[in-house]
């Protein structure tokens, strides 16, 4: 029972790539402050990720470090959030959250690229699209609620700009817990997590986003990703990660305009680029 509440809370912390298990209950924690049943689905899209994994044959000590869990456990939550809960839309997380983790394996065995939260995209993609095509009575639809507030509480875009990287948008509370999570395994990592929150905000108020999608933390969830993976204790590590955090952004911006679901796509897409442009230089300063 330890060993698998270890790779529940290390699947969970990895989403924000905290390998620490109490890193990740902390955040489970904020989870279900904001919804039981996204905690609820969670846990079951991480423990399908983590049994496929198993069931593969893939690497007991991947599997247990949560690598193979924290795509199963944005799948499992973004089924809660596309799809209306029913026996199909819970067949559909399983299958999804088994592709994630194939896909994921798919990405350690070529090691060209890592695949952070591509494996997650790809499922929930996937998964959006048959149901599109094939069963559009499962998909979720969004409330009628406008809200068309002209003045930003950068508190709550802040916490909320956490708190998205796993689609908790309804409570302050998850983000700190979020960001509580990240604290107690690296203060580094949480520092770059409110600079990735943070430096969005005013990039997105000079390109014209509207006050509703920054409060609702839609402009910093990709933000806070890049910031921790690209951030280190030397000071390129900072201009690799605002550069980042920046593209990121912009991406996002570009995405939510042309009506895309872009989940957490800008965070990957702006990771791979700033790894390929650090590999060019250091392959040019090689050859000096």
């Amino acid at each position: 029972m330890y060993n698998l509440l270890l790779i529940l809370g290390r699947g969970i912390g990895q989403v924000m790539f905290q390998n620490n298990a109490l890193s990740g209950l902390l955040m489970l924690v904020g989870i279900f402050f904001n919804s039981w049943q996204m905690g609820v689905l969670a846990v079951f899209g991480n423990a399908i990720g983590s049994l496929t994994a198993y069931l593969s044959h893939y690497q007991h000590d991947d599997i247990k470090n949560g690598l193979y869990g924290f795509n199963g456990t944005l799948v499992g939550i973004a089924v809660g959030v596309f799809l209306e809960l029913s026996i199909g839309s819970l067949i559909l997380l399983v299958v999804a959250a088994a592709c994630s983790t194939w896909i994921a394996g798919f990405f350690n065995r070529r090691r060209l690229l890592p695949g952070f939260t591509a494996p997650f995209i790809l499922a929930v993609w996937g998964m959006i699209g048959v149901c599109s095509l094939l069963m559009p009575d499962l998909l979720s639809v969004p409330g009628a609620t406008i809200d068309d507030t002209h003045h930003i509480n950068y508190f709550q875009a802040f916490s909320l700009g956490i708190g998205q990287v796993m689609f908790q948008g309804e409570t302050v509370i998850a983000g700190l817990c979020f960001l509580s999570g990240i604290l107690i395994n690296s203060g580094v990592g949480a520092l770059y997590a409110v600079a990735g929150a943070l430096i969005p905000i005013p990039l997105a108020m000079l390109l014209d986003v509207d006050a509703s999608s920054l409060n609702a933390g839609m402009m910093g969830y990709n933000g806070v990703l890049c910031a921790i993976a690209m951030g280190g204790v030397a000071w390129q590590s900072c201009i690799w990660a605002v550069c980042s955090v920046v593209l990121s952004t912009v991406l996002q911006i570009i995405g939510i305009n042309s009506g895309v679901i872009t989940l957490t796509a800008p965070f990957v897409v702006s990771v791979w680029i700033m790894m390929g442009v650090q590999n060019l230089i250091g392959t040019q300063e090689s050859r000096r």
